[in-house]
């Protein structure tokens, strides 16, 4: 590993002090986050009925001139009087006659600052060394000559609402893949026609190849160079299926898994990221307790079990048909994900049930999304002529550090690198 890191790091010099004198070469580059790593707004209208004395209209008390506050991340969350708030706030409701799913009543939510890089920085731009997202690598990203605004853009979303199978609507989702789909075709436009790169972390990985799936063959030769998916749950986690029994802190301290299992369990991201049926078999015990075991094939149950009855509809007619159909877009793919970090495989609930915290065994993955997940298109591209696929794995690397650590952000920069100077070449020839 050390000297796999000081390789990457020579190649890092070497493209710093040749491709900057070349950024005319560079195809344009979109990221395209992961669900924590959105920014998200919120607005209170006279139809928000408060769920506690704390969770007035007053509260925050700082808002721009419109009345528009950030609901994610702010550091009021983390004092439980405000995460009940945060709670109420950033709940789903699923409306069965519209087949869709809604804000809570009375609050209006927007993303700031779409096509930008700027919103991907820091969850909180008031927090930067606390809440550093994107930045290390759009810093490496800017060495190698990309400019924001220019030949690099960001696609914000939120990220409570995820995507619908087809025959279903999905407004807010459906909305983000058009709204992306325009920027590939803008950016594209800007940089003199140019196929677009595509660089996701995380579920922003499962949106994209949405996005290629739900367009023609003929569009993305024409608009999309490559697709670069860092930390892919391919095929969902083990890991989802504890927030949705007991809910989770994420790794914010302070926080009550128990005041927010709520919401978490309102935002379809999240149930678009149950262990998928298609990878995880009958025979894996995925969550086991003193009366019964589940496994992937046993979700409904799962749900109505740990008392989310409402959750089984959505799942079983909008969620699952996706989960179940991981169609090859044919455009070149390079997965790079993390290996070798203890990853939740099975979850032991001890007889005071779903409210508290479960033991775990362990298996491989980057501690966050197992490796059966991670390495999911391996196996099902495994016959796909027609689709190029690389994978990279980072030994030691997790979900979240893919995004921090130098050895992981160079090893990201040199295959963009390659990409650019492969493009440049075949124009040469």
């Amino acid at each position: 590993m050390r000297g796999l890191g000081l390789k990457l790091a020579l190649l890092r010099i070497a493209m710093i002090l040749c491709v900057c004198k070349a950024t005319s070469s560079l195809h344009p580059l979109i990221l395209v986050p992961g669900s924590g790593g959105n920014q998200l707004e919120a607005r209170l209208t006279t139809g928000y009925k408060p769920s506690g004395l704390f969770c007035g209209r007053f509260y925050p008390i700082f808002k721009d001139k419109e009345g528009w506050f950030r609901l994610w991340f702010d550091p009021s969350v983390l004092l439980a009087p405000f995460t009940k708030c945060f709670n109420q706030r950033m709940m789903l409701y699923y409306d069965p006659d519209l087949d869709d799913y809604r804000n809570a009543p009375g609050v209006e939510t927007r993303v700031p600052e779409f096509g930008s890089t700027n919103s991907l920085l820091y969850l909180n731009p008031n927090l930067k060394r606390l809440t550093a997202y994107m930045a290390p690598l759009v810093k490496f990203l800017e060495e190698i000559g990309y400019v924001s605004g220019e030949t690099m853009f960001g696609a914000p979303y939120d990220f409570r609402y995820g995507l619908a199978a087809e025959g279903h609507p999905s407004h807010v989702g459906s909305k983000f893949l058009q709204d992306l789909k325009d920027l590939i075709e803008k950016a594209s436009a800007s940089n003199g026609g140019k196929p677009v790169i595509l660089l996701s972390h995380s579920l922003g990985g499962l949106y994209v190849l949405q996005l290629l799936n739900r367009n023609p063959p003929s569009w993305r030769r024409r608009f999309i160079k490559h697709f670069i998916a860092l930390s892919a749950p391919w095929a969902g986690t083990v890991q989802e299926m504890l927030t949705f029994a007991s809910g989770s802190s994420l790794g914010v301290p302070l926080v009550d898994p128990l005041l927010v299992r709520g919401e978490q369990r309102s935002s379809v991201s999240n149930l678009w990221l149950m262990p998928s049926p298609k990878l995880f078999g009958p025979g894996k015990a995925l969550v086991i307790t003193p009366n019964k075991a589940y496994s992937a094939h046993d979700i409904p149950e799962f749900l109505n079990d740990i008392g989310y009855p409402e959750g089984v509809i959505p799942y079983i007619s909008r969620i699952l048909p996706m989960t179940e159909s991981l169609a090859a877009p044919n455009v070149g793919l390079t997965c790079i994900f993390g290996t070798g970090v203890k990853t939740p495989e099975t979850l032991l609930y001890a007889k005071a049930g779903f409210d508290k915290q479960p033991e775990a065994v362990y298996e491989d993955g980057d501690g966050t999304v197992n490796l059966e997940s991670l390495s999911a298109l391996e196996s099902l591209w495994a016959f796909e002529k027609n689709q190029s696929l690389k994978v990279i794995r980072m030994s030691g690397i997790s979900h979240t550090s893919i995004l921090e650590i130098s050895a992981a952000l160079d090893a990201i920069i040199a295959e963009i690198s390659s990409i650019n100077s492969k493009a440049q070449a075949e124009v040469s020839f």
